[in-house]
């Protein structure tokens, strides 16, 4: 049913596309899809990546920038040399596809336990937190009047939003307390400059290969904000996959990904990177309590919902170490 939509879908505006073959979907959801597949031409079959929200599920979550932000985001950065993939098309309602967008596949892992131990990769793993440091600075460079609308966020108000969610919860954990008092005891205010922010910037969101870094993907969470939250949240140790002496995704030093950063001529404020660091990792934990209470409460029960929420509990241990001073 689907390669019929995109034979058709692509045959509009791909030129002497005869039709499109091998779609398999790579993640699935409620409101949000990813299929891969191929366009067939008498040149050669050229790899793509649909993007989409099907029929009747338009409006985005609150904190989502919107698929059609996704789309422009993706662009610019493709268009400002930064690794991303190249927009194809934008879906219009005459696909019959929904909401999304169709780009072009990148080869690469993005499966963190492969990057963090295949062979494959060894000679990469070396460098990828200084690149990563590279493309932060690119993507917090990107020029605001080229954006599309994207909501502004501080750190004011994260805190408050997380403690909101947090609470409704009515799931008191005494450790998160902890966190969220220190987070207000050290709010550092509105930043020197608002950039723009992926709001991801992670394993799982980055195409990796055995030469480093090729794409940054998953725009949804981009907003306008402090950019120091995005090296905070790479650094977060629910990204390092066991390797906790590695704090940037598991393979590299916090040191390296600010030279990488300031090499690309932007500035690191470390003590803003550790801010970000525990509200990221306590936003995680938030989030686990989000996924076990959906699973608790229905209507799904899926075991993947109940695998990440008991993570919630690792997050704990985390703060902790963040925290507590050693020796105390």
């Amino acid at each position: 049913m689907i390669e019929a939509e995109l034979t058709r879908c692509v045959a509009c505006w791909y030129p002497g596309a005869t039709g499109a073959t091998n779609a398999a979907k790579l993640s699935g959801g409620a409101s949000q899809e990813t299929w891969s597949f191929d366009i067939v031409h008498p040149s050669g079959n050229i790899g793509a990546i649909l993007r989409r929200a099907p029929q009747g599920y338009g409006a985005s979550p609150s904190r989502a920038a919107g698929l059609d932000a996704e789309a422009a985001l993706m662009q610019l950065a493709h268009d400002a040399g930064l690794p991303s993939p190249r927009v194809m098309h934008v879906l219009r309602p005459e696909d019959g596809l929904g909401t999304g967008f169709i780009m072009a596949r990148i080869e690469g892992e993005t499966i963190a336990r492969k990057i963090l131990r295949d062979e494959a990769f060894a000679k990469a793993r070396p460098m990828l937190a200084r690149q990563l440091g590279k493309v932060a600075a690119g993507i917090h460079g990107l020029a605001l009047a080229q954006l599309p609308e994207l909501r502004t966020s501080t750190a004011t108000k994260e805190i408050a939003e997380l403690e909101r969610e947090y609470r409704s919860f009515d799931w008191p954990r005494p450790v998160f307390e902890l966190a969220l008092r220190w987070l207000r005891g050290h709010d550092p205010g509105p930043p020197a400059e608002m950039t723009l922010v992926h709001g991801d910037f992670r394993h799982g969101n980055l195409i990796i290969g055995p030469d480093g870094v090729r794409a940054v993907l998953d725009w949804e969470l981009a907003h306008l904000g402090d950019p120091m939250e995005d090296l905070g949240w790479i650094c977060v140790n629910s990204w390092r996959f066991g390797e906790i002496d590695k704090p940037v995704g598991g393979f590299g030093s916090r040191e390296e990904l600010f030279a990488g950063y300031e090499e690309a001529g932007r500035r690191v404020n470390p003590d803003r990177v550790t801010f970000w660091e525990v509200m990221g990792t306590l936003r995680w934990g938030v989030m686990c309590c989000g996924m076990m209470q959906r699973f608790r409460l229905g209507p799904d029960h899926s075991m993947e919902r109940a695998m990440i929420g008991r993570r919630s509990s690792e997050t704990e241990i985390d703060l902790l170490r963040l925290l507590v001073p050693r020796g105390s």
